[in-house]
């Protein structure tokens, strides 16, 4: 589920002085200036994957997040969305947005929309 590519060219020799790690990994998901907001793109295959969307969504990152291996699994997805909807929205003031049938956008606090105050009208 790492929202890293997959395919890595090179390879390190062990008494290799210099790594560029910019090149090797260039597209790590780290910001590239202070303040920059990470976007993951993951892969839930089942649900040991939450904890860790959990933590890029708390650390202020967002994530878009491909469901399509749990969809014939009703009872996992289900579980799946609950624990994220449940943390996201409830816990921390995020937002969860499905894209598609196999598809959800969570955000940080930051980011999601904001409910209109309808006293205000």
């Amino acid at each position: 589920m790492p929202s890293l590519p997959s395919n890595i060219n090179s390879s390190i020799d062990a008494e290799q002085d210099y790594h560029d790690l910019g090149e090797r990994y260039s597209q790590a998901p780290v910001p590239k200036r202070a303040k920059d907001t990470v976007i993951h793109r993951a892969s839930l295959e089942d649900i040991t994957g939450i904890p860790e969307l959990m933590n890029w969504v708390s650390d202020g990152d967002i994530v878009i997040l491909e469901m399509g291996g749990m969809i014939n699994r009703e009872i996992e997805l289900q579980i799946a969305v609950s624990k994220l909807q449940k943390f996201i929205e409830n816990e921390i003031k995020g937002t969860v947005f499905g894209l598609g049938h196999n598809r959800l956008l969570l955000l940080p606090p930051d980011y999601g929309a904001k409910k209109a105050d309808i006293n205000h009208r």
